[in-house]
């Protein structure tokens, strides 16, 4: 007979768009629909969700989505039910802390998204207190398991680029302003009341992408703009905007690798994906994207002349060449959700703990201050209180 291991997941905050597509419908509720995380051939680990939100109607809609029957508006109760051993948070960033204290305090396993809080102490604390609760913790940390990052890790694995000197990496899309096109990212991500801002937002990723692919981060040089002054909100109405929709950030990494990374919601695509990492190696050099990811190596590099009098006689792209599918890539944050399941019921390690969503905040958060300063600012070490 089969055995099963039944771990009850408290989600709260999937109602929103990243909530519902990633984390419930392709990642928990595919995990049940392929019949769970496959141990051996007669075990596995079935999550058993319960959705957590303040809207019943939003709740009651995801469910019949979804196939999920169980819902709450009460996430007290909930954590008072030992039928759940995990507590998942997607909410808004703000009710963060709090709601993972809570969860902490009633002994839950705690995975939740980045950023973790709104500030490194907070950051640190959750980390310090799930630790001393005894309870497993992570954060989300999807980026790492896209196709195109496997790729790039794999090439380092087999030392393609000899020593690596520089990453320089592009995010980012033209998000309308809603005057005329509807906008197609949430009104808050433009309020810095509301926590809003693309170096909040996205130097959480670039610190955990840098650190555990190319180095660990010793300091940053960052500065932010609102482009965009004037937006329209959900409701058809006009706000200001009052954070940063562009970051132009430099990072100095362990080792000597300089990091280069601009973040903006106000640009136009013409490169191969909204992410790409070009990475450039003694021995050679790539550029990953979301899924694929391109190689030239020493012996296929060019010898360009500059002579801007005439026509480029160089096709630059003819001299890459795309890195095959060698294995089988999987949803990225389904596959982390997996990992983490496996440390919940069989206690196998997880590297991606709450202390690294902290390291995420603290980058953002110097960022910032680096953006205010106009000046480097180093990275320390986070100290961790017994």
């Amino acid at each position: 007979m089969a055995k099963i291991h039944r771990v009850g997941i408290i989600m709260n905050g999937v109602t929103g768009r990243m909530g519902t597509n990633q984390h419930l419908l392709r990642s928990i509720v595919a995990i049940i629909k392929q019949g769970g995380v496959r141990i051996s051939a007669d075990e596995s680990i079935m999550p058993d969700p319960i959705l957590v939100g303040r809207n019943k109607t939003k709740l009651t809609r995801l469910c019949d989505l979804s196939g999920m029957e169980n819902f709450s508006t009460d996430l007290d109760v909930v954590l008072a039910d030992n039928e759940y051993a995990v507590y998942f948070d997607a909410a808004l960033t703000g009710l963060r802390v709090p709601n993972v204290k809570k969860a902490i305090a009633a002994g839950k396993h705690i995975y939740c998204e980045k950023p973790t809080a709104t500030n490194t102490a907070d950051a640190l604390e959750l980390y310090t207190l799930a630790r001393q609760a005894g309870v497993k913790n992570g954060v989300v940390q999807d980026k790492l398991w896209l196709p195109g990052l496997i790729k790039l890790r794999r090439l380092m694995e087999n030392d393609f680029f000899g020593r690596i000197l520089a990453v320089r990496g592009e995010f980012g899309y033209w998000v309308f302003e809603g005057h005329t096109v509807p906008p197609q990212r949430p009104s808050w991500n433009y309020r810095k009341e509301e926590d809003g801002g693309i170096i909040v937002d996205m130097l959480c990723h670039w610190r955990y992408v840098l650190d555990h692919l190319f180095g660990k981060v010793k300091s940053v040089s960052c500065l932010g703009v609102t482009h965009i002054p004037e937006r329209i909100d959900e409701n058809g109405h006009p706000y200001q905007c009052t954070a940063d929709d562009a970051a132009f950030a430099t990072f100095q990494l362990e080792g000597g690798i300089i990091a280069q990374i601009n973040s903006s919601w106000v640009t136009r695509v013409r490169r191969d994906d909204l992410l790409t990492l070009h990475v450039d190696g003694t021995k050679g050099s790539a550029v990953a994207g979301l899924r694929d990811c391109w190689i030239q190596h020493y012996g296929n590099t060019p010898r360009p002349i500059w002579n801007p009098d005439i026509e480029q006689p160089i096709n630059f792209y003819d001299g890459w060449a795309k890195v095959p599918d060698q294995e089988t890539y999987d949803n990225a944050f389904k596959a982390q959700w997996e990992l983490f399941l496996r440390h919940v019921v069989l206690n196998e390690p997880f590297r991606w703990s709450l202390l690294e969503g902290a390291k995420g905040v603290q980058l953002a958060e110097k960022g910032l201050e680096s953006w205010g300063k106009r000046a480097w600012v180093e990275i320390e070490d986070l100290e961790i209180s017994r």
